[in-house]
C-alpha cells in the first residue's frame, strides 16, 4: 500500500509541452463535443481465420505418429498444448517471415511438451526423436504457410479498403505523419484530415480547426481511425478524443519523434497503442474485478479487529474525526471519496486540497506517525475498492487541484486516468512514494496500463506486501 509522503511541492521537474495547446471548438462554445454513432466500436481482427490454420497444421503434424489407434488422442493433447501457446499477432498483419520464428518456437514447444505428458503418463508409447522431428516439420510448414495466407488476404483487404484516419496535433507533425501514411498505404490506414490549431501553410492535408468541420469529416469519409501524434493530445484534448472513440473511432497514439516507448504495433515505422478512452471494457476487467473483491474482502473481514484497534486508538489520543475523507480523482476523471484513517487535521478545505502533503509535522502525534510509516492508514481503502471506486492495483488517485496541474506540466500524466485507479500499483513498488519524480510515476503508470495483466497485478501485490514487512516510512 501507498501513502503520500509529506513535502512543499511535488518531486521532479516539469517538461514543455513544445506547443501551445490544440483548440478544436465544438458548434456550440458551452456544449460538450458530440459526434454521431456512425459505427459500432471498430473491433479488433477475428481469431477465427488464424486459430483455423493452427487446427489445420496439429491435423497435418499428427500424421506423423505411426499408432494410428493412438493418433486421436495425440492430436487433442497436440491441439491443446498448441493452443495454449498460441499468441497475437502484431498490427498490421505480418508477412511470414516475420512470424516464422515465433510460429516454429511455439510449434516445437508444443511438440516437446507433447512428448514430456507421453513419457511421464504412458512411457509405452514414448514418442520417437524421429517422430518429433517429422511432426514438427509438417506443422511448421503448413502453419506458416496457411497463416500466411491468411494474413496475405487481410493485407490485402485493407490495401484495397484502408480504413479512414484524422491526424491530431500540431499542424508540421500531423502533415509529417500523414504523408509517411499516404506513402505507406500498406499500413492500411489513410489519412483524410488534420485537427489542429491552426494551419502551417503546407500543401497537405485539409487543416479542421472547429468542431463542425470535424463532424463533417466524420460523416463524409466514414473516419474509423483518430491518430494523436504528439503526448499533450491526449491530456489536452481529452473531450475531443472521447467524443470521437463514443462515435466508433479507434483511438491511437503515435510516437511521431522518439521511440519513447515499445510496442509491438506499428503503423509507417512509427511506434502506437491503443489508447483505452474509457468508452468499453477493457479485456480482462471481469477478472480484475473479481480478485478486487475477493481480496478486499477477505481482507477486510480478517483485518476487522486490526480496524477496530486502530479506530479506537486513535479517537482515545487524537480525539473525534477518526476517518478523513477527501475528493480524488478516479477512472475517466470521475471524482469519488478516499478513506483513510486521520493523521493530520489540515486548517481548512482549501489546504486539504492544495497542500501536497503533511506526513512529518511534528504536531502529529506518536500513533499517527506509527499508522502512516506502517501505511495501516490506508487499509480503509479497502472499502473503496470493495464499492468499486479503486482497484487493489493501479495508478494511485490524487486530488482535482493536482491532476489539473500535473496534467497541465507532465505529458501522459492525464492519461494515467484510463484505468481504475488503485491502492497500490507498478510505480509504488518501484520506489515512486512520497516526494518522487511525478513524471516518472506517470510512465511506470501508462507502462503498467499498457502491459496489464492479471499476472502483473498479482505480483505487484506481492511485492506490496513484503514491502509492508520492512515498511520504510510514508
Amino acid at each position: 500500500m501507498t501513502a503520500e509522503s509529506t513535502v512543499p511541492s511535488p518531486g521532479g521537474q516539469a517538461r514543455d509541452a513544445g506547443f501551445s495547446s490544440v483548440s478544436v471548438l465544438p458548434t456550440r462554445a458551452a456544449a460538450p463535443f458530440r459526434f454521431p454513432v456512425s459505427r459500432p466500436p471498430a473491433r479488433p481482427s477475428s481469431p477465427v481465420p488464424l486459430l483455423g490454420a493452427d487446427l489445420v497444421a496439429a491435423l497435418l503434424g499428427a500424421c506423423a505418429f505411426a499408432e494410428a489407434e493412438r493418433r486421436p488422442l495425440f492430436l487433442g493433447l497436440l491441439v491443446a498444448v498448441s493452443l495454449l501457446v498460441r499468441s497475437r499477432p502484431p498490427r498490421p498483419a505480418p508477412g511470414v517471415l516475420d512470424e516464422l520464428p515465433s510460429v516454429c518456437g511455439r510449434i516445437a514447444v508444443a511438440w516437446l511438451a507433447l512428448a514430456a505428458l507421453v513419457a511421464a503418463y504412458a512411457p509405452q508409447h514414448a514418442l520417437s526423436a524421429r517422430t518429433l522431428l517429422l511432426g514438427f516439420l509438417l506443422q511448421s510448414a503448413t502453419g506458416c504457410t496457411s497463416r500466411g495466407l491468411v494474413h496475405w488476404q487481410r493485407r490485402t483487404v485493407l490495401l484495397d479498403h484502408p480504413r479512414t484516419a484524422l491526424v491530431i496535433g500540431p499542424a508540421a507533425t500531423a502533415q509529417r505523419v500523414a504523408g509517411a501514411l499516404l506513402r505507406h498505404p500498406r499500413c492500411g490506414v489513410r489519412p483524410v484530415g488534420v485537427v489542429a490549431e491552426r494551419g502551417d501553410g503546407s500543401d497537405g492535408l485539409p487543416v479542421l480547426t472547429t468542431g463542425e468541420q470535424v463532424h463533417r469529416a466524420l460523416i463524409q469519409n466514414g473516419v474509423c481511425e483518430v491518430l494523436a501524434v504528439h503526448p499533450t493530445v491526449r491530456t489536452q484534448q481529452g473531450p475531443l478524443l472521447r467524443a470521437l472513440a463514443e462515435s466508433g473511432c479507434a483511438v491511437w497514439e503515435v510516437d511521431a519523434d522518439s521511440p519513447s516507448f515499445a510496442s509491438p504495433d506499428q503503423l509507417a515505422g512509427y511506434s502506437c497503442r491503443r489508447l483505452d478512452m474509457g468508452c468499453g471494457r477493457r479485456r480482462g476487467s471481469l477478472g480484475k474485478r473479481l480478485l478486487d473483491i475477493a481480496v478486499s474482502g477477505a481482507l477486510l473481514l480478517l483485518l476487522s479487529p486490526v480496524l477496530l484497534v486502530c479506530a479506537m486508538v486513535l479517537r482515545i489520543s487524537d480525539g473525534p474525526g477518526v476517518v478523513f475523507r477527501q475528493e480524488r480523482i478516479g477512472r475517466g476523471g470521475r471524482p469519488f471519496t478516499l478513506l483513510k484513517f486521520r493523521t493530520h487535521r489540515p486548517v481548512d478545505e482549501h489546504e486539504s486540497a492544495t497542500r501536497w502533503s503533511v506526513a512529518n509535522e511534528d504536531r502529529m502525534s506518536w500513533f499517527c506517525r506509527f499508522l502512516r510509516r506502517t501505511s495501516l492508514d490506508e487499509l480503509l481503502q479497502l472499502w473503496n475498492v470493495l464499492r468499486g471506486d479503486m482497484s487493489l492495483v493501479g495508478p494511485r488517485p490524487e486530488r482535482p487541484y493536482f491532476v489539473g496541474q500535473f496534467s497541465q506540466r507532465y505529458p501522459g500524466y492525464a492519461a494515467r486516468h484510463r484505468m481504475q485507479t488503485g491502492i497500490t500499483g507498478l510505480a509504488q513498488v518501484n520506489g515512486l512514494r512520497g516526494d518522487t519524480s511525478i513524471e516518472d510515476r506517470a510512465r511506470f503508470d501508462n507502462a503498467y496500463i499498457d502491459n496489464w495483466s492479471l499476472w502483473q497485478d498479482i505480483c505487484i501485490l506481492a511485492r506490496t506486501a513484503a514491502a509492508l514487512v520492512r515498511p520504510t516510512g510514508s
